[in-house]
């Protein structure tokens, strides 16, 4: 086996056709976070024969005494079920990096270990996890654990959805909440558009409350990528207007109509059922809902007579699917809950391009309702997504006698390298 330096045309053609293949590890991201601060390799693998049989995206920088850590981004790329592969190319990275000032290799492998249901429980696992996980660590990798918030360098959970229906079984496969949501951004006269000219600062100015993310790094991501994508969410004022009459109006008739229901009952002795009830109070709700919709859009209108832009997100597309990098919206604005219909335009969109997934970025490992991020899974999970589950982070440590050191002397026992991915909240 060999360590050999790969030209980034080399690393991408063999990347895209991996098996693990990943936006993260492809030029265009090197690119990206050569541009931010990192230094960057395309290290390639190849067998006795000269194959090239691995190959990885790693970024580093120097942390400690002239050291540096490494990490390959949802890498290394190679064939983890091989036992004496593994030992060999673990072996051989700690020649080779060690003598070039390396203190330690992470690298968290984009391998599926399970598929779970929207309480969590595993439904589907990965027949080749336990071996692939032994060779690993037989190998001398120091396993991060299974963690399940976010304490590695990237999630070890996602919300994927499989695009495998027609749109009107897609629509109707979503939660009975999340149909309702999108039908009220819908009805509020919210539209979304693909901004063809990429522009960041709205998109940015949507997403900075809940993430470290650099608006640099943003720019640099969408410049790279040509497959990025921008979606805006516009609330038509004027159409809001008007919806939200409409919607007034309709709930004025009805709760008149179950009030006279309610009234000849009493009139007639006869038994008031507790759905009129019901009814007539979820109905006088509306009434005050529908009637500050009202008061809003009527000031909207004046305001902003030309529309106003509330909500924004980010997607790159590459291989079979479309990845939602980020989101956001205006706070103050949130219950016309354009996060919904922005999140289903894309599905509609990324399903039109023949696309297979739509990987809607981190959700958590704990699916209880004393969960911390418990809105952001039940927002994903509304999706009908498949909550996927990877096998975790793992760093191969290649001077045992300064990593001492670093641990000793460091405040920062958990030192997290790639800091352009703390994103928690998409």
């Amino acid at each position: 086996m060999q360590i050999v330096t790969l030209e980034p045309n080399q690393f991408d053609s063999f990347a895209r056709n991996h098996k693990y293949c990943n936006y993260y590890q492809t030029s265009n991201y090197g690119k990206t976070m050569a541009e931010n601060g990192y230094n960057i390799h395309y290290l390639g693998i190849k067998d006795d024969a000269k194959n090239l049989i691995g190959a990885s995206l790693i970024i580093y920088k120097e942390i400690f005494m002239n050291q540096k850590i490494a990490y390959a981004p949802r890498g290394i790329l190679f064939d983890y079920t091989d036992q004496e592969k593994v030992q060999e190319l673990s072996k051989k990275l700690k020649q080779i990096l060690g003598k070039q000032g390396f203190l330690i290799l992470r690298m968290d492998p984009y391998i599926p270990a399970t598929i779970r249901n929207s309480s969590g429980k595993p439904i589907n696992m990965n027949n080749e996890i336990n071996n692939i996980m032994k060779n690993i660590k037989e190998a001398g990798f120091n396993y991060k654990g299974q963690n399940k918030y976010f304490e590695n360098e990237l999630p070890r959970y996602e919300a994927i959805k499989i695009l495998n229906e027609e749109n009107n079984a897609l629509f109707k496969n979503l939660t009975k909440r999340t149909r309702h949501k999108i039908n009220r951004a819908i009805g509020c006269g919210i539209t979304i558009f693909n901004d063809k000219e990429k522009r960041t600062d709205k998109l940015y100015e949507f997403c900075k409350t809940k993430t470290t993310l650099p608006q640099k790094y943003i720019n640099d991501l969408v410049k790279n990528y040509q497959t990025s994508n921008i979606y805006y969410a516009v609330l038509n004022t004027d159409s809001f207007v008007v919806e939200a009459k409409k919607r007034y109006e309709n709930e004025l008739d009805k709760n008149d109509f179950l009030a006279k229901k309610i009234q000849n009952k009493q009139t007639d002795n006869n038994t008031i059922k507790k759905r009129d009830l019901n009814a007539k109070m979820e109905s006088d709700k509306l009434i005050n809902t529908y009637k500050n919709d009202l008061v809003l859009a009527t000031k909207l209108l004046k305001e902003y007579p030309k529309g106003l832009i509330i909500g924004a997100a980010l997607t790159i597309e590459y291989n079979q699917a479309s990845y939602l990098i980020i989101d956001g919206f205006e706070q103050k604005y949130s219950y016309l809950n354009c996060n919904y219909l922005l999140k289903w335009y894309i599905i509609n969109e990324t399903k039109k391009k023949g696309l297979k997934y739509f990987n809607m970025n981190a959700i958590v490992g704990n699916f209880k309702s004393n969960n911390p991020y418990k809105n952001l899974n039940e927002m994903k999970l509304g999706f009908n997504i498949i909550p996927t589950e990877y096998i975790g982070e793992f760093d191969l440590i290649l001077n045992n006698f300064t990593y001492t050191m670093y641990k000793s002397f460091s405040k920062d026992k958990n030192y997290k390298l790639n800091k352009m991915n703390t994103n928690k909240k998409n």
